[in-house]
């Protein structure tokens, strides 16, 4: 038997994406290509989500149902890149994107990335801890990125001024529950990337052969 037969070999930590939750610059790209998209999409619905004020005219604080449009990116990101930071960085560049085109909210759009992000950090981060991506950890994920940026908009920012304490808890509520349905969505949006073969490079590249749980 030779030295090097003989000598124990230490395993190496995953650098190609498996395990590892250092990032690599494909996750730099594709967040980047991420935060890009949301932005733009983020303008439009700026632009043209007063279209449904009818809708709401009932019970104003149900418009918070639609608030989901702004909290997708966040959610797509944790689920996709699985990597610590994938959510608030898409969000927050997402933001600036959006400012960038110009956006009634101003530059308080970059709070609202902010605290949607982290929301959306804290759901992978408590449930899966960044190893596992079922759809508990998308609905945590979905329903905290809604309940923070609803937190946001009601208490802090004031955007509701009119409403009183039960119209804003209202709001929460729906804006939560919004983020939840953008959590299950998002979860099989990533299913159904990860079916095509286009998440390869990434963590989540088996995410269609997942279970539930994400195991």
């Amino acid at each position: 038997m030779s030295a090097t037969e003989a000598t124990p070999r230490t395993p190496q930590p995953a650098t190609s994406g498996g395990t590892s939750l250092r990032w690599r610059t494909v996750d730099i790209v594709i967040a980047a290509v991420l935060a890009v998209v949301g932005g733009v999409i983020f303008a439009i619905v700026n632009w043209t989500y007063h279209v449904l004020d009818p809708l709401f005219l009932g019970f104003p604080p149900s418009s918070g149902l639609i608030t989901g449009l702004w909290l997708f990116p966040g959610v797509l990101a944790a689920l996709v890149i699985r990597k610590p930071g994938a959510a608030l960085f898409v969000e927050m560049v997402a933001a600036v994107i959006s400012a960038i085109f110009g956006s009634s909210f101003g530059a308080t759009v970059l709070l609202s990335g902010l605290v949607q992000g982290l929301g959306a950090e804290l759901g992978a981060a408590l449930l899966g801890r960044y190893r596992r991506f079922g759809l508990p950890v998308a609905i945590a994920a979905g329903t905290l990125t809604g309940f923070f940026g609803a937190v946001n908009d009601a208490f802090i920012m004031r955007w509701y001024p009119e409403y009183t304490d039960a119209w804003l808890w209202a709001y929460v509520a729906c804006v939560s529950l919004s983020g939840l349905v953008i959590g299950i969505l998002m979860w099989f949006v990533t299913r159904g990337l990860a079916a095509t073969g286009v998440l390869g490079p990434l963590r989540s590249r088996g995410a269609n052969r997942e279970s539930v749980s994400g195991k």
